[in-house]
C-alpha cells in the first residue's frame, strides 16, 4: 500500500533544500547581484566583453583564471622595482585615462572586482561537479523516498512503452520551447530587458572533455532530477495520491520552478516558470516523464551550443 503522506513529506523536503540553495545563490555576483554597476563597463579587461555578448556579465570572469584579487604586479619590470614611483604613477595615470571616463576613477572598478574575488569561484568543471552531485543526491533521495512509500511508477510517468513516440514528442518540444526562448530573449533585448547569464556563462566549459561532462553527466543529471521533483513527484504523485486537480498543481509547481531558479534573476524566474508551466502541462498530457526529461535537456543543452557556436 503506497504511503502517500511519508512521500510527500520526501518531496518536501527535497523542495525545501533546493529553494534554500537557490535563496542563498543569489548572493553571487551576477548581473543584478552584487558587484553589477561596476562590472558592466565594456572596456574591463576580464574577458567579460566578448564579441555576441555585450550585455552580459560572467561569473567565470571572477575565476582565479581571469581576475586576480592578489596585489602581485602586473609586470615583471614592476615586480623587480626598476620603475620609481613617478613613472609608475605615469603608467597607471595612462592606462586608466584610456579605460575610464573623465572624471571617474577606476578605484571603485578595482575594490568591487577584489571583493568579488573573494568569493572565489570555482572552475566550469568544478562548478559543473557539484552541480551533478547535488542534483544526483537530492535525485537519489527522492527516488528513494518513491521506493520507500510504494508510490507506483505511473504516478511519476515512469513508463518503458512506446518509447519512440516519446523521444519524438520530447525533442520536438525541446526544440520548439529553445526557439521560443530565442525569440522572446531578442524581443526582450529591443526593449532594452537584458536576460541574466551569468549562470550560464560560470557553467560554460573551457575544454573538450568539460563539454562531453556537461552534455553527457551534467546536463542529464540536471533534467532528470528536476523533472522528477517537479513534474513527476509536485504534479504526478500530488495528483494521484491525494486527488488534486494536476492542472493547479502545474501551476503550483512552475511558481516553485520558477523560484528554484533565483540565481538567474527576476527576468530568469518569469521566464523559468513560464517554461515549467509548459512543461508540466505536457506532462499532464502525455503523461510521460521521458517526454519532459528529454524536452527539458534539449533546451539546455542548445542554449549552451547555440551561444557558443553562434554566439546567441
Amino acid at each position: 500500500m503506497t504511503d502517500w503522506a511519508a512521500f510527500a513529506g520526501f518531496t518536501g523536503l527535497v523542495l525545501a533544500v533546493l529553494l534554500s540553495l537557490a535563496h542563498f545563490s543569489r548572493g553571487v555576483p551576477h548581473a543584478e547581484g552584487t558587484g553589477s554597476d561596476s562590472v558592466s563597463t565594456p572596456d574591463e579587461p576580464d574577458g567579460s566583453d566578448r564579441p555576441g555578448d555585450p550585455d552580459t556579465i560572467s561569473l567565470a570572469s571572477f575565476s582565479g583564471d581571469s581576475t586576480d584579487a592578489s596585489p602581485r604586479p602586473e609586470s615583471p619590470t614592476l615586480a623587480d622595482g626598476d620603475v620609481g614611483d613617478d613613472a609608475h604613477a605615469d603608467v597607471t595615470t595612462a592606462s586608466e585615462s584610456d579605460r575610464t571616463p573623465p572624471g571617474v576613477t577606476s578605484a571603485p572598478v578595482s575594490a568591487v572586482s577584489e571583493r568579488s574575488a573573494s568569493a572565489t569561484d570555482l572552475p566550469p568543471h568544478l562548478l559543473l561537479a557539484n552541480v551533478a552531485l547535488s542534483q544526483a543526491f537530492l535525485g537519489g533521495f527522492l527516488g528513494l523516498g518513491a521506493w520507500y512509500a510504494g508510490v507506483p511508477a505511473a504516478a511519476l510517468g515512469l513508463s518503458v512503452t512506446d518509447l519512440p513516440t516519446k523521444l519524438a514528442v520530447g525533442v520536438g518540444l525541446g526544440i520548439a520551447l529553445y526557439g521560443a526562448n530565442r525569440v522572446g530573449s531578442t524581443v526582450s533585448e529591443r526593449f532594452g530587458i537584458a536576460p541574466d547569464e551569468a549562470v550560464r556563462e560560470s557553467l560554460t566549459p573551457r575544454t573538450p572533455a568539460g563539454w562531453a561532462f556537461l552534455f553527457a553527466v551534467a546536463l542529464p543529471l540536471i533534467a532528470g532530477f528536476e523533472e522528477l521533483l517537479f513534474r513527476g513527484a509536485l504534479v504526478g504523485a500530488v495528483a494521484a495520491g491525494f486527488d488534486v486537480s494536476p492542472w493547479f498543481l502545474a501551476a503550483v509547481s512552475s511558481a516553485a520552478f520558477g523560484a528554484g531558479h533565483g540565481a538567474q534573476g527576476r527576468l530568469g524566474i518569469l521566464v523559468t516558470g513560464l517554461l515549467g508551466f509548459v512543461l508540466a502541462a505536457a506532462f499532464v498530457l502525455t503523461g510521460s516523464l521521458l517526454v519532459v526529461v528529454v524536452a527539458h535537456y534539449l533546451v539546455n543543452a542548445l542554449e549552451f551550443a547555440g551561444h557558443e557556436l553562434f554566439g546567441w
